[in-house]
């Protein structure tokens, strides 16, 4: 029941708890952002692949001369001494294809390699068959560096690096959640010793397994376990310097920008010149120049893509260290004696004491004097002239009061 001239207290009303708008705008927008790049990279750059400057080397100085004039810039004419001399070129991929007479200097002959991709030797072949087709001659082509029996679109090593670059990718990811859990040094380890195992693992599958990807067996492990070491050590790198923004942050760049540069869906031959730029500098289209290079052109230019891989992966780890190291915690400073509370006394006229606590003995310090005298059986030290006296009970100052 309740009590006359009580009333009760109404409950306040429940406020739901309202969140930030840039807690769901954020990532409403990033998923927008990855997306729109994705499907502008991607489809962007098959869009309209244009020629520029292809490399292809022309044998004789007058036919090298009227190529230059038909074609203009969409071919970068270089001339060759000798057909021989300009096969080896093309064997080391100095060049993408040869052109030069055909038998008995009847009709034109062109050379061209596969393995340098099906975009580009496309695009290399219909502007000479146009240029033949103009000047009343036949054309012969003859591809003398073909892909692989089970690779007949030359994907295999694009297909095997979006692999391993999204492998990395995703232990970073895991090793961003596991920071508080594991020390440097063993995050380190895990990252180093999963990139050697996707190494040997993918590069096991797609050689001697699939034999999709005729690259010696050790060459190909080490270059996709430095893929794998650039795309963890790259991501965790930037979650770390970033913030939440980071693992967005490397899903453009590493998985979307660099996977579509990478030149294997279409030749860098036919990217604008930032596109071409990209491919050189990130670590996925490095790891596909590295597979083409070691399966099919004699490992000929295959340290300036190794040299790209190391920087990434070693750059990476490097600054991940500084500042994880920046970062630590300084050591805690030793405990510091407790000190007791303050008893508090009524009145205006009782100093108010300062309890400091000794190794051994507790005093109390009476502010107000410098004399201490020692009252036995408590272990402290009082000034007399502070001895608070004891407190007379209630009932005795009532029945004294009666009594007068």
């Amino acid at each position: 029941m309740e009590k006359p001239g009580v009333h009760p207290q109404p409950h306040p009303p429940h406020r739901r708890r309202r969140h930030p708008v840039r807690v769901w705008l954020q990532p409403f927008l990033i998923g927008l952002v990855i997306i729109s790049a994705f499907v502008s990279c991607y489809v962007g750059l098959m869009r309209d692949p244009q020629p520029h400057r292809i490399p292809v080397a022309v044998t004789g100085p007058q036919l090298a001369n009227k190529v230059q004039q038909a074609l203009g810039d969409s071919i970068d004419v270089r001339r060759a001494d000798s057909a021989t001399e300009a096969r080896d070129a093309l064997r080391h991929r100095d060049i993408v294809a040869v052109l030069g007479t055909g038998p008995h200097g009847k009709g034109l002959k062109l050379d061209v390699a596969s393995a340098n991709g099906l975009s580009t030797t496309t695009a290399v072949t219909k502007l000479v068959t146009a240029y033949a087709h103009g000047a009343n001659q036949h054309l012969s082509v003859s591809d003398i560096v073909p892909l692989s029996r089970y690779d007949a679109r030359g994907l295999a090593g694009f297909y095997v690096s979006f692999g391993v670059t999204l492998s990395g990718f995703a232990l970073a990811q895991n090793v961003v959640g596991l920071s508080s859990l594991l020390h440097l040094r063993h995050r380190f380890t895990l990252m180093a010793v999963f990139a050697a195992a996707s190494g040997l693992v993918a590069a096991a599958i797609a050689g001697p397994i699939l034999d999709a990807v005729p690259a010696p067996y050790l060459p190909l492990a080490f270059v996709l376990a430095l893929l794998a070491a650039a795309a963890a050590f790259t991501t965790k790198m930037l979650a770390t310097y970033v913030g939440p923004l980071g693992i967005p942050l490397a899903t453009l760049l590493l998985l979307t920008v660099g996977n579509s540069t990478s030149g294997a869906t279409v030749g860098t031959d036919l990217m604008p010149s930032g596109a071409r730029t990209l491919s050189a500098l990130l670590p996925p289209g490095a790891a596909v120049r590295a597979i083409a290079d070691l399966s099919y052109f004699q490992s000929s230019h295959v340290l300036a893509p190794l040299a790209t891989l190391i920087l990434w992966a070693a750059g990476s780890a490097v600054l991940l260290a500084f500042r994880t190291t920046k970062q630590r915690p300084a050591a805690p400073a030793p405990p510091q004696p407790q000190t007791a509370p303050t008893p508090h006394l009524s009145g205006n006229d009782r100093p108010t004491p300062h309890r400091a606590t000794t190794d051994d003995t507790p005093t109390t310090h009476w502010a107000g004097t410098d004399e201490r005298h020692f009252a036995p059986g408590n272990g402290t030290t009082r000034h007399p002239a502070f001895t608070v006296p004891p407190k007379v009970p209630d009932t005795m100052l009532k029945a004294s009061s009666d009594c007068a």
